[in-house]
């Protein structure tokens, strides 16, 4: 009789489900958790090579984790000397060792420019310096211990056993480290309480050196006792002890029938795994988690319908980053034009990591956007992390954007009044959509007309979502740094901080005023007025039209023209219970039979207080907390409240 052949995934099935029975559950989880991330007081130079050779490093760094589960590079010419280490702790499997290391990648670069950092986290560990440091075993800098608060419930008596509980494993599990290539578990369950220790030296620390850095290591997490759990993290080890089962694999007091077991299904994994490798190997997985680097305490998850892109098919999209396919030039990197194989037009938005502040940008510009859709809001198609620099990708919009158009030397495309009308409606449609009907309530932070861009048709795109924030249902605003471009920012927000819907009323307002004026809200150039400035004059004076852009030669209707004006003042209003709401502006706008009020005095800065101290001590303090550093006269604005 012949027997069926039977499914090759079939078999994986039972293997797993087998398995599961003997292994601890836990074996699944990367254990992404951040132990301790410690960055160096040394500080790079901006203008040297040390954030390219970083990346180069990382992009190293991240082919032999995903290789072998740990590795070393060092780049050193050119100079400066830029060396890492990776490694993952050995009971975690090569994908959640991949999920792992992808988590301390993302979060590393947030100790740039320091010229040293160390992130442990509960799975893996990661570190770059100047100087090779993988072959120290203590160093004085880096002996961290992280001590849980909570203590067990026990008396006196029972708070010592637990004591010398803690001190029996954390000896044991250093003993089975050494002797077993530098990892171990071991637990004791029972009694006061269960106590469960891994430990873990770098592959790149001999014997002796393992030794001595968990001798240290232990002694000093013995310290976190009454505590439920302790991390000890130094130069070349990890140490840690819970009351709980936190690893990934059984310990080393296991009896020799679950260890035979064990090592009999491991024996069948590798058999089937050999035998049906070709029938598995298009099956590739990546586990993507949650990241917080929030400021405001936001998840940020790059989710995995948004890992799309390979690098290399966006470097050959845009001709290898060539300059004659770049669209622009931003804050936070450049932007190109580029061919996907499949004949789309895309837009690619290169970033280099050399700041805190453009790391967290680019994820909050991933996980707020990629799943929100409209006909005013750019498009997020995807993102590449695995190259050397991070990538967003965009639809493509035709044309420039509504700065350039508006601002340009270009003199051959002069926007019409009923192009600029419903460039101002689109706008604060998409800004409708953003406050209020896409989910949360998202605001964007830095509204201004270099972030919008026109397609073919001029209708308006909002872009660069890098500094947008989530308001929670809960809560009426945020309490954030100060972050946006200097002459659009609220005042209560640049002087206090406090975050709401009506900052971007605000910029949307200075913005409105700039379109039907054609000019440019600067106030530090000299003999210069802004903007709100010289519209609030003509509207005291009932002769608020004479502020219409000249170059449309009268062609605009004078009642309309005049309630644009008068809508733009009254959403820059110093108090912001005064201003409306993007959905009421729209009203305004659209609704002929709408009343606008009257607008009291927006907050502007005239030219007698442009010289006092006091106002350079503040612009000085201001610019340095805008998005790129640079309070410039194009950008910067001061308030007077």
């Amino acid at each position: 009789m012949q027997l069926p052949i039977p499914n090759p995934q079939n078999l994986i099935y039972i293997f797993l489900i087998f398995s599961a029975f003997f292994f601890s559950p836990s074996v699944s989880h990367p254990r992404i958790s951040e132990a301790g991330r410690f960055c160096g007081h040394g500080k790079h130079n901006s203008s040297s090579n040390f954030i390219p050779n970083f990346v180069n490093v990382m992009n190293f760094i991240s082919n032999n984790v995903n290789a072998k589960r740990w590795g070393e590079y060092i780049i050193a010419s050119p100079a400066p000397e830029v060396y890492a280490l990776a490694q993952c702790y050995d009971d975690l499997s090569p994908t959640e060792c991949s999920a792992c290391f992808a988590v301390s990648r993302t979060k590393l670069p947030l100790c740039l420019p320091s010229t040293s950092a160390r992130i442990y986290l509960d799975g893996c560990f990661l570190g770059y310096d100047d100087h090779e440091f993988s072959h120290q075993a203590v160093d004085d800098e880096y002996k961290n211990v992280k001590c849980v608060s909570s203590r067990i419930d026990a008396s006196k008596f029972r708070t010592k056993e637990f004591a010398r509980k803690v001190e029996g494993v954390i000896r044991n599990v250093t003993e089975l480290a050494v002797s077993h290539g530098g990892f171990g578990v071991f637990g004791k369950r029972g009694g006061v309480e269960s106590v469960y220790a891994l430990a873990q030296c770098w592959k790149t620390i001999n014997a002796s050196g393992c030794r001595e850095c968990l001798e240290e290591a232990g002694a000093s997490l013995v310290g976190c006792v009454p505590g439920v759990e302790g991390r000890a993290m130094f130069a070349g080890c990890f140490l840690r002890y819970s009351n709980e089962n936190f690893y990934g694999i059984e310990d080393g007091s296991n009896d020799s029938v679950r260890q035979t077991v064990a090592t009999i299904l491991i024996a069948m994994a590798s058999s089937l795994l050999a035998l049906f490798g070709v029938f598995m190997a298009y099956k590739r997985f990546y586990k993507r988690t949650e990241v917080y680097n929030n400021p405001i305490g936001v998840s940020i998850s790059i989710h995995k319908n948004n890992l799309n892109f390979k690098y290399e098919m966006l470097e050959k999209a845009t001709d290898f980053f060539d300059a004659l396919r770049k669209l622009g030039q931003g804050g936070a990197g450049s932007v190109f034009k580029g061919v996907l194989p499949d004949g789309r037009t895309v837009a690619v938005k290169r970033l280099y990591f050399n700041t805190r502040q453009w790391v967290d940008e680019f994820f909050n510009e991933v996980n707020l956007i990629s799943g929100i859709h409209h006909k005013n809001l750019v498009r997020l198609l995807g993102c590449s992390i695995e190259g050397p620099e991070s990538l967003l990708v965009y639809e493509y919009v035709a044309n420039k954007s509504l700065d350039q158009v508006l601002f340009g030397n270009d003199t051959r495309q002069i926007l019409s009044w009923q192009q600029r009308f419903d460039i101002i409606c689109g706008i604060a449609e998409g800004l409708v959509y953003l406050h209020e009907s896409c989910g949360v309530k998202i605001i964007h932070r830095d509204i201004k007309a270099s972030n919008i861009l026109l397609d073919e048709n001029l209708i308006p795109k909002i872009a660069d979502f890098g500094l947008a924030r989530c308001v929670g249902p809960d809560k009426s605003h945020l309490s954030t740094g100060i972050a946006g471009t200097l002459g659009y920012m609220a005042p209560e927000y640049l002087v206090r901080g406090q975050l709401t819907d009506k900052a971007d009323v605000y910029a949307f307002g200075v913005m409105v005023l700039e379109i039907v004026c054609g000019k440019k809200n600067r106030v530090f150039v000299e003999g210069s007025s802004s903007v709100l400035y010289s519209v609030w004059k003509h509207y005291k004076e009932k002769n608020i039209t004479e502020t219409v852009d000249p170059t449309l030669k009268g062609g605009f209707p004078e009642r309309g023209a005049s309630d644009v004006l008068q809508i733009g003042l009254m959403c820059t209003q110093a108090s912001l219970a005064v201003r409306p709401s993007m959905a009421e502006v729209v009203r305004m706008l659209t609704d002929e039979k709408h009343v606008i009020p009257s607008p009291k005095q927006p907050p502007f800065l005239n030219a007698s207080i442009l010289n006092s101290d006091v106002s350079k001590t503040f612009m000085k303090y201001t610019s340095s907390q805008t998005r790129d550093g640079i309070g410039s006269p194009e950008s910067s604005t001061l308030y007077e409240v």
